[in-house]
Protein backbone atom coordinates (compact mmCIF):
# COMPACT_ATOMS: atom_id res chain seq x y z
CA UNK A 1 0.00 0.00 0.00
CA UNK A 2 1.25 3.06 -0.99
CA UNK A 3 2.45 5.89 1.59
CA UNK A 4 0.05 8.97 2.51
CA UNK A 5 1.79 11.80 0.39
CA UNK A 6 3.19 14.39 2.88
CA UNK A 7 3.81 17.34 0.14
CA UNK A 8 1.76 17.88 -3.07
CA UNK A 9 4.13 18.98 -6.30
CA UNK A 10 2.38 20.70 -9.00
CA UNK A 11 3.54 21.55 -12.66
CA UNK A 12 2.35 25.10 -13.67
CA UNK A 13 1.94 24.48 -17.63
CA UNK A 14 -1.40 22.77 -18.14
CA UNK A 15 -2.32 22.17 -14.82
CA UNK A 16 -2.44 25.32 -13.18
CA UNK A 17 -2.34 27.62 -16.73
CA UNK A 18 -3.11 26.71 -19.57
CA UNK A 19 -0.52 26.52 -22.07
CA UNK A 20 -0.78 26.34 -25.58
CA UNK A 21 1.63 28.21 -27.87
CA UNK A 22 0.13 27.13 -30.62
CA UNK A 23 -3.15 28.38 -30.02
CA UNK A 24 -2.49 31.73 -29.25
CA UNK A 25 -0.18 32.04 -33.08
CA UNK A 26 -3.41 30.57 -34.46
CA UNK A 27 -5.23 33.65 -33.50
CA UNK A 28 -2.02 36.06 -35.04
CA UNK A 29 -1.88 34.22 -38.41
CA UNK A 30 -3.23 31.96 -40.57
CA UNK A 31 -2.89 28.52 -39.00
CA UNK A 32 -1.00 26.97 -42.39
CA UNK A 33 1.27 29.64 -41.75
CA UNK A 34 1.43 28.76 -37.92
CA UNK A 35 2.51 25.29 -38.76
CA UNK A 36 4.82 26.21 -41.44
CA UNK A 37 6.66 28.53 -39.09
CA UNK A 38 6.68 25.58 -36.25
CA UNK A 39 7.87 22.93 -38.48
CA UNK A 40 10.66 25.80 -39.86
CA UNK A 41 11.71 26.98 -36.56
CA UNK A 42 12.18 24.41 -33.27
CA UNK A 43 10.41 27.15 -31.05
CA UNK A 44 10.16 24.75 -27.78
CA UNK A 45 13.51 24.34 -28.54
CA UNK A 46 14.16 27.80 -27.87
CA UNK A 47 11.82 27.87 -24.97
CA UNK A 48 13.85 25.24 -23.30
CA UNK A 49 16.99 27.67 -22.93
CA UNK A 50 14.75 30.38 -21.32
CA UNK A 51 13.01 27.73 -19.39
CA UNK A 52 17.09 26.86 -18.18
CA UNK A 53 17.40 30.46 -17.13
CA UNK A 54 18.50 32.05 -20.53
CA UNK A 55 17.62 35.54 -21.08
CA UNK A 56 13.78 35.92 -21.95
CA UNK A 57 14.01 38.54 -24.54
CA UNK A 58 17.67 37.87 -26.03
CA UNK A 59 17.19 33.89 -26.48
CA UNK A 60 13.34 35.39 -28.59
CA UNK A 61 15.09 38.16 -30.39
CA UNK A 62 18.29 35.95 -31.41
CA UNK A 63 15.94 33.04 -33.25
CA UNK A 64 14.15 35.82 -34.81
CA UNK A 65 16.79 37.50 -36.26
CA UNK A 66 18.26 34.09 -37.39
CA UNK A 67 14.78 33.58 -38.97
CA UNK A 68 13.77 36.28 -40.60
CA UNK A 69 10.73 35.17 -42.52
CA UNK A 70 8.87 34.77 -39.34
CA UNK A 71 10.88 37.65 -37.06
CA UNK A 72 8.02 39.59 -36.21
CA UNK A 73 5.26 36.71 -34.95
CA UNK A 74 8.61 34.76 -33.35
CA UNK A 75 8.96 38.29 -30.97
CA UNK A 76 5.00 37.35 -29.93
CA UNK A 77 6.54 34.43 -27.50
CA UNK A 78 8.46 37.61 -25.66
CA UNK A 79 5.77 40.92 -26.15
CA UNK A 80 2.58 38.70 -25.86
CA UNK A 81 4.16 35.77 -23.42
CA UNK A 82 1.40 36.30 -21.09
CA UNK A 83 -1.24 35.25 -23.76
CA UNK A 84 0.09 32.56 -24.66
CA UNK A 85 0.37 31.50 -20.70
CA UNK A 86 -3.85 31.67 -20.51
CA UNK A 87 -6.41 31.36 -18.88
CA UNK A 88 -5.98 29.75 -15.46
CA UNK A 89 -7.69 26.53 -14.22
CA UNK A 90 -9.59 27.58 -11.72
CA UNK A 91 -10.23 23.66 -10.27
CA UNK A 92 -6.87 22.99 -10.23
CA UNK A 93 -6.12 26.27 -8.20
CA UNK A 94 -8.77 25.35 -5.72
CA UNK A 95 -7.61 21.78 -5.19
CA UNK A 96 -4.23 23.14 -4.15
CA UNK A 97 -5.94 25.32 -1.61
CA UNK A 98 -8.09 23.02 -0.49
CA UNK A 99 -4.71 21.11 0.13
CA UNK A 100 -3.27 23.44 2.42
CA UNK A 101 -6.44 24.08 4.22
CA UNK A 102 -6.24 19.82 5.35
CA UNK A 103 -2.52 20.92 6.08
CA UNK A 104 -0.54 19.01 3.57
CA UNK A 105 2.47 21.16 2.19
CA UNK A 106 2.03 22.33 -1.46
CA UNK A 107 4.76 23.06 -4.11
CA UNK A 108 5.55 23.74 -7.83
CA UNK A 109 8.62 21.98 -9.51
CA UNK A 110 7.62 23.99 -13.20
CA UNK A 111 10.06 24.41 -16.70
CA UNK A 112 9.56 27.81 -16.44
CA UNK A 113 11.93 31.11 -16.97
CA UNK A 114 13.20 33.75 -14.62
CA UNK A 115 11.12 36.45 -16.22
CA UNK A 116 8.70 34.40 -17.43
CA UNK A 117 7.65 33.01 -13.89
CA UNK A 118 8.09 36.71 -12.75
CA UNK A 119 5.10 38.21 -15.44
CA UNK A 120 3.03 34.87 -14.70
CA UNK A 121 3.36 35.89 -11.01
CA UNK A 122 1.71 39.38 -11.77
CA UNK A 123 -1.60 37.54 -13.23
CA UNK A 124 -1.87 35.01 -11.30
CA UNK A 125 -1.25 35.97 -7.77
CA UNK A 126 -2.18 32.13 -6.46
CA UNK A 127 1.52 30.83 -7.89
CA UNK A 128 2.75 32.83 -4.44
CA UNK A 129 0.55 30.78 -1.81
CA UNK A 130 2.70 27.59 -2.54
CA UNK A 131 4.86 26.49 0.48
CA UNK A 132 8.10 25.83 -1.73
CA UNK A 133 8.80 26.91 -5.39
CA UNK A 134 11.21 24.29 -7.71
CA UNK A 135 11.48 26.49 -10.90
CA UNK A 136 13.98 25.59 -13.52
CA UNK A 137 15.22 28.98 -14.39
CA UNK A 138 16.74 29.26 -11.27
CA UNK A 139 17.79 26.09 -10.78
CA UNK A 140 19.54 26.03 -14.34
CA UNK A 141 18.30 22.23 -15.17
CA UNK A 142 14.66 21.15 -16.67
CA UNK A 143 12.39 18.20 -16.29
CA UNK A 144 12.38 14.93 -17.22
CA UNK A 145 16.31 15.36 -16.38
CA UNK A 146 16.82 13.31 -12.99
CA UNK A 147 19.23 16.11 -11.74
CA UNK A 148 16.01 18.69 -11.37
CA UNK A 149 14.55 15.41 -9.03
CA UNK A 150 17.45 15.21 -7.34
CA UNK A 151 17.38 19.08 -6.12
CA UNK A 152 13.76 18.70 -4.98
CA UNK A 153 14.05 15.74 -2.75
CA UNK A 154 17.20 17.40 -1.48
CA UNK A 155 15.19 20.56 -0.51
CA UNK A 156 12.19 19.23 0.91
CA UNK A 157 13.76 16.75 3.04
CA UNK A 158 11.06 14.12 2.25
CA UNK A 159 11.86 10.35 0.94
CA UNK A 160 10.86 10.22 -2.82
CA UNK A 161 7.43 7.69 -1.88
CA UNK A 162 6.04 10.54 0.40
CA UNK A 163 5.97 13.16 -2.56
CA UNK A 164 2.71 13.19 -5.02
CA UNK A 165 3.60 14.97 -8.25
CA UNK A 166 1.65 15.91 -10.99
CA UNK A 167 2.34 17.25 -14.67
CA UNK A 168 1.16 16.83 -17.60
CA UNK A 169 3.78 15.32 -19.72
CA UNK A 170 4.70 11.52 -19.48
CA UNK A 171 8.30 11.66 -19.89
CA UNK A 172 8.00 14.24 -16.86
CA UNK A 173 6.28 12.14 -14.62
CA UNK A 174 7.74 8.56 -15.51
CA UNK A 175 11.22 10.48 -14.38
CA UNK A 176 9.64 11.21 -11.30
CA UNK A 177 8.39 7.65 -10.50
CA UNK A 178 11.41 6.37 -11.49
CA UNK A 179 13.01 7.99 -8.45
CA UNK A 180 10.01 6.40 -6.65
CA UNK A 181 7.89 9.33 -6.25
CA UNK A 182 4.20 9.13 -6.58
CA UNK A 183 2.91 10.41 -9.31
CA UNK A 184 -0.51 11.34 -11.33
CA UNK A 185 -0.41 12.05 -15.23
CA UNK A 186 -2.65 15.39 -15.56
CA UNK A 187 -5.21 15.09 -17.99
CA UNK A 188 -8.16 17.26 -16.58
CA UNK A 189 -9.17 18.67 -13.26
CA UNK A 190 -11.68 16.23 -12.24
CA UNK A 191 -9.04 13.54 -12.82
CA UNK A 192 -6.59 14.94 -10.41
CA UNK A 193 -9.29 15.74 -7.48
CA UNK A 194 -10.15 12.12 -7.85
CA UNK A 195 -6.46 11.24 -7.59
CA UNK A 196 -6.01 13.58 -4.33
CA UNK A 197 -9.18 11.87 -2.77
CA UNK A 198 -7.63 7.98 -3.37
CA UNK A 199 -4.06 8.97 -1.87
CA UNK A 200 -6.93 10.22 0.95
CA UNK A 201 -5.51 14.15 1.02
CA UNK A 202 -8.68 15.06 0.45
CA UNK A 203 -12.40 14.27 1.47
CA UNK A 204 -15.11 13.33 -1.98
CA UNK A 205 -16.97 16.51 -1.11
CA UNK A 206 -14.12 18.80 -0.25
CA UNK A 207 -12.53 17.67 -3.89
CA UNK A 208 -15.91 18.25 -4.95
CA UNK A 209 -16.01 21.87 -4.76
CA UNK A 210 -16.23 24.08 -6.91
CA UNK A 211 -13.98 27.37 -7.36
Amino acid sequence: MPQRPEAVIFDIGNVLIEWHPERYFDTVMPPADRARMFASVDLHAMNDRIDRGGDFRAIIAETARANPAFADKIMHWHDHWLDLASPAIPRSVALSRALRREGITTCILSNIGRDTYDLAATRYPFLAEFDRHYLSGHMGVIKPEAEIYEMVEADCGLPPDRLLFTDDRADNIAAAAARGWQTHLFQSSEGWADALVRHGLLSFETASEEP
